[in-house]
């Protein structure tokens, strides 16, 4: 296989799939390919977490301006996307519950920032627990904020759908196809798939998740940076469970400057409900087994170890965080016990069947802090989106919008008119809502 590209997009997940959607209507080229390693898009963490549309009340409107718009926003678009691909979206809201008086404080917080970042007064609302007692009785907390702009879904299959539209606008998707090399050959990038196949781009988008801090480092870019992977474990709630609570619950985090989430009560679209995620330090993207952890572990320690990430794992606050995540991985009570706070009403010994794990990876910086937003990072040849989260399904659309936008204004990667209508959008609309 050898083949020229105008545009190589790395990564078929949400973000890279979202990306090639917007450009197959706004740039008229049969030269742009996305590429992915699994066999289907979506197949990590895109398609396995809580599947829920986030309204933004959890950023900081300063600190997190961009991410709370794009979650805004993104709750319109998938809404409109959903109804007219007929996919499922569900209105159901969520519940953020406060055990004492400080998560209460955090909760003022949140509906603050909520309303900041453009809900309504009748989007959002703090509740006591006598009044949350007549919606949701088997709740116990101090106090929960009630946010009924929120839905679940399937990010999978909107990701599946998104890659249909894209294609018959000639992208070209390359699945069960593996990015093992990238080189600068005379102005172009030569990228070898699979250890043997070689093709040519112009440029490049590296939107590969949790390998996108590798894929950067391969040609020299966000050195200062590391990354550290978690697995996010669930755990299958039995049916008769399933009308425990109208919504799905979570709590407001202990150490919200770590990627640790004390596990929520999640009811996902089909009406199935699960006890999840946690976090577990693991070492590799894919590390859902225990050979792939062992096969990645050496050489993972040494790069943490010859960065900023050294600083972060000797801290012994974070050792002693991912030593009870880790515990919460080995004793299914350990982390139902956690929901159990709020829900007094579950019996671990009834839950017994696993869920879906998924691995959310973190970008730790040269002074090994957490970074608590995107990177975005542009090069003449390349662009890299690092440290890519939670809400980042909810905003795939619009910032990839953002993205393009960018890109065009830099002069980067230019694309065709963009008053283009893009699906059930106009491209112009969007970026003016997200901004710039």
């Amino acid at each position: 296989m050898t083949h020229n590209f105008d545009l190589v997009i790395i990564g078929g997940g949400i973000l890279g799939t979202s990306i090639s959607f917007f450009l197959s209507h706004l740039k008229k080229s049969n030269q742009i390919a996305v590429i992915e390693q699994a066999h289907s898009v979506a197949f990590h963490t895109s398609g396995r977490n809580t599947g829920k549309v986030h309204a933004p009340y959890l950023y900081n409107p300063e600190r997190k301006k961009m991410f709370a718009k794009a979650a805004f926003h993104g709750y319109d678009m998938w809404k409109r996307y959903s109804k007219l691909k007929d996919l499922p979206f569900k209105e159901d809201g969520v519940i953020e519950v406060s055990k004492d008086k400080k998560g209460t404080k955090v909760l003022e917080k949140y509906l603050k920032w909520g309303k900041q970042n453009g809900l309504q007064d009748t989007e959002i609302e703090l509740l006591t627990q006598s009044d949350l007692r007549e919606i949701e009785p088997e709740i116990k907390c101090d106090a929960a904020l009630c946010v009924y702009r929120d839905a679940s879904t399937d990010y999978s299959i909107f990701t599946k759908s998104l890659m249909n539209d894209s294609k018959q606008n000639d992208i070209k998707f390359l699945l069960d196809t593996k990015v093992t090399d990238i080189k600068n050959k005379g102005g172009k990038w030569k990228i070898t798939l699979n250890h043997e196949h070689e093709i040519f781009s112009s440029f490049i988008i590296n939107a590969a998740g949790g390998e996108s801090i590798d894929i950067a480092h391969g040609i020299g870019i966000a050195k200062n940076l590391t990354d550290v992977h978690f697995r996010g474990e669930y755990w299958k709630a039995p049916e008769e469970y399933h009308n425990l609570t109208k919504t799905s619950v979570y709590s407001v985090p202990e150490f919200p400057d770590y990627p640790f989430l004390d596990p929520h009560w999640i009811i996902r679209v089909d009406g199935t409900c699960e006890i999840g995620p946690n976090a577990v330090p693991v070492f590799s993207p894919y590390g859902y087994k225990r050979s792939e952890n062992l096969k990645e572990f050496i050489p993972k320690m040494l790069e943490m170890l010859g960065s900023g990430a050294r600083k972060a794992i000797f801290d012994k606050q974070f050792q002693e965080l991912a030593m009870n995540e880790i515990q919460s991985s080995m004793s299914k009570s350990a982390m139902i016990d956690r929901v159990k706070t709020f829900l007094p009403k579950i019996d671990a010994g009834k839950i017994t069947q696993k869920g879906t794990a998924g691995i959310r990876s973190s970008v730790i910086d040269e002074k090994g802090k957490f970074v608590p937003d995107v990177v975005l990072i542009d090069d003449s040849m390349s662009f890299h989106i690092l440290n890519y989260n939670s809400p980042g399904a909810t905003g795939a659309l619009p910032f990839s919008a953002y993205i393009i936008n960018r890109l065009n204004e830099k002069g980067l990667f230019r694309t065709d008119n963009g008053k283009n209508q893009c699906g059930p959008w106009k491209f112009s609309e969007i970026v003016e809502k997200i901004g710039s």
